[in-house]
């Protein structure tokens, strides 16, 4: 178990810590759309078993190991995550809070009627880091398509460098522990295409790209995520 964080001169944010302790259970987060909207690039079947099955049951077991820790209990998601990926060595709970964040992340980063390109702004952006919008959704798909077994594919921020960037992750590992902040993802864990395409994950990439990444919600991330890295500001998108 962790040690309980170091005592510190008291601020809102560590009463309204303390204060929430008594509800702090995670709740399972509806995609921010009806369960069939996406088809028929992702059917309704698909959306209820990755959802309401996969989604949940990292959900349950989360909050199930939360139940058992006093001080893992007091966090927020994202401090969860951070802390317990423990500097490369994670604890057991790490997979299933880390889950659960990149999940709610998924299902906002796709809309009804996405896909294509992006407006201008981000597609200055991408433009200007990648060269083109082509050369992008080229890299971003042999992303998809090259992760080995099960993973994400990200287009993120770099914090440092101040510019867009595709990384990979396997298993739950998401861009956070890296100090990266992202814009989109993409589940390739088999569950998240299997019904819809069987094998072909290429047919389910494209898919996802041509008519289901949203576009809208990655500049209003974009926009947020340059605030917080220009000028300090403290929300960074969240899941």
């Amino acid at each position: 178990m962790l040690p309980s964080p170091a005592k510190k001169q008291s601020s809102p944010f560590d009463r309204r810590r303390r204060a929430s302790k008594a509800v702090a259970y995670f709740g399972l987060k509806p995609p921010p759309y009806q369960l069939d909207a996406l088809e028929p690039h992702m059917s309704k079947k698909t959306v209820e078993l990755h959802w309401g099955g996969h989604h949940r049951g990292y959900l349950e077991n989360l909050n199930k190991a939360l139940a058992k820790d006093d001080v893992l209990y007091s966090y927020t998601m994202d401090e969860l995550i951070t802390v317990t990926y423990n500097r490369g060595n994670p604890l057991p709970v790490f997979n299933n809070a880390a889950q659960v964040w990149n999940h709610d992340f998924f299902w906002e980063s796709m809309q009804p009627g996405g896909g294509g390109i992006p407006e201008l702004g981000l597609l200055d952006q991408i433009e200007k880091d990648f060269g083109s919008f082509t050369n992008f959704r080229e890299k971003f798909v042999e992303a998809a398509l090259t992760s080995f077994g099960s993973g994400w594919v990200w287009l993120v921020l770099k914090r440092e460098e101040k510019h867009l960037a595709i990384v990979k992750t396997s298993n739950a590992f998401t861009p956070l522990i890296w100090d990266d902040i992202p814009i989109i993802n993409l589940d390739v864990w088999e569950h998240a295409y299997y019904l819809d395409y069987k094998n072909e994950r290429a047919k389910y990439v494209n898919a996802f790209m041509d008519h289901l990444v949203s576009w809208n919600t990655a500049m209003g991330r974009l926009a947020r995520a340059e605030a917080f890295v220009n000028l300090g500001e403290p929300n960074i998108p969240v899941a």
